[in-house]
């Protein structure tokens, strides 16, 4: 295999950026690199600046597998590349970071919460946030489609569901993107791999944002420990099955987490979709006259091809023998979802968009195993009903002016999406 050189950014992608930069996707993600991986080298050594290295799990069955084996590769090292003492560990470890059965423990507090029946009852309500977000939204003939949409909706439906009031959602979102987006300076002042964070590794993503969240936490645990509600907070503060309440630590990483990954995901997975639409004429065509069965199959592939969680990490527990490479106790595995919903071997025709897709067996909520995404049921739903408001108030849409990805390797994120539309 040829040597991995960085590249400034995926623009420059000749199949050999090097994954283990944000600023090889500051452009997009580098999918040529992807393809030659799959194709040549399906579990692939990465050097790091700052870190031991990693093995690149890139084709969809071997990340299949690797999420299914809790048991050798755990993730109660960490699910991102940072690497952290055991001290910080245990200070920031949310229930992504547990394997069963304490993942499972901490998962059956909030599991009924986030049924696909629970979910579905919220599309009322949903709804009605999304119809107020669109008319604002679509008052003008150009708007900034992250700003005026994507952005705000998911918290808007987040906080109804966690119980906090509406005038804290652009604090949250604040916080949320400083934690998240870590490695974008558009978003932080700590950036992870260019400033001294130091001070801030006990918090979540090693950000001062995550000290801001772990108070407000702390301010909701004490609203409800005071007047309990019909809330996810709620439920967090109850015992779990074996009778034991979290700990305070467990509750605001616990929090911290919904925030985070409730919030962001959606939003990019919002934002790649409109950025589809105003690019392929033929999709938003196919939406206006999409009958119940084409919307029932259309929100996945949108999620397919957004993949916004790129990845998680996971760490070898015994040496492991893969592909004719020996992944080592202690080695960290990284499994790109973002490389596996790609993978022509199970997906026709991957760099397309088919909202007919059936059988969409994507990895974007994590596939398989006991760590798949908590509020997949919510986030289908969401993209459905803003993607179905969209269509039914717009005759058409184009870009109006480039669009501005993230700096990260771990999230995909369009963060800037000018649109122009002609209304209905």
């Amino acid at each position: 295999m040829a040597k991995i050189v960085p590249l400034a950014s995926a623009q420059a992608d000749d199949g050999f950026a090097n994954i283990a930069s944000h600023d090889a996707f500051a452009e997009g993600v580098p999918h040529a690199t992807f393809d030659r991986l799959r194709r040549e080298d399906p579990i692939a050594w990465f050097d790091e600046v700052g870190g031991s290295g990693f093995w690149a799990i890139t084709r969809y069955k071997d990340i299949f597998e690797f999420n299914l084996n809790y048991r050798n590769f755990t993730t109660t090292k960490g699910i991102r590349l940072e690497e952290m003492s055991d001290e910080e560990m245990e200070e920031r470890r949310s229930m992504m970071e547990l394997d069963p059965p304490d993942h499972t423990k901490q998962r059956q507090l909030v599991n009924r919460a986030f049924t696909r029946k629970i979910m579905d009852s919220y599309e009322p309500q949903l709804r009605e946030i999304t119809v107020k977000i669109m008319d604002e939204a679509l008052s003008s003939n150009e708007f900034e489609a992250l700003e005026s949409i994507a952005k705000p909706l998911p918290m808007r439906m987040l906080g109804r569901i966690l119980g906090t009031p509406e005038s804290d959602d652009k604090w949250l979102i604040s916080q949320a993107n400083q934690m998240i987006a870590n490695s974008d300076p558009d978003f932080t002042d700590h950036v992870i791999d260019q400033a001294d964070t130091e001070k801030y590794r006990f918090a979540p993503f090693r950000s001062p944002a995550g000290l801001e969240i772990f108070k407000y936490a702390e301010k909701q645990a004490a609203l409800r420990n005071r007047e309990p509600r019909n809330d996810v907070t709620t439920m967090l503060l109850r015992p779990k099955k074996d009778g034991e309440p979290l700990s305070e630590s467990e509750f605001k990483n616990f929090f911290a987490l919904l925030v985070s990954a409730g919030n962001d995901t959606t939003r990019y997975t919002i934002a790649s979709s409109l950025h589809a639409l105003a690019n392929q004429p033929e999709l938003f065509r196919q939406l206006q006259a999409a009958d119940d069965a084409l919307w029932g199959t259309a929100a996945d592939e949108f999620i397919r091809w957004a993949s916004a969680t790129m990845h998680f990490r996971r760490t070898a527990r015994e040496d492991t023998e893969q592909h004719g490479k020996t992944i080592k106790a202690g080695d960290k595995a990284v499994l790109w979802f973002i490389s596996g919903n790609r993978d022509a071997s199970v997906f026709n025709k991957p760099h397309s968009i088919n909202l007919a897709r059936a059988n969409n067996s994507h990895l974007a909520f994590g596939g398989s195993g006991p760590h798949n995404c908590l509020g997949l049921w919510l986030a289908r739903l969401e993209l459905r009903v803003v993607l179905q408001e969209f269509v039914k108030r717009v005759r058409s849409v184009r870009q109006a002016g480039p669009e501005v990805y993230l700096r990260s390797n771990f999230i995909n994120g369009i963060k800037r999406l000018p649109l122009a539309i002609e209304r209905v």
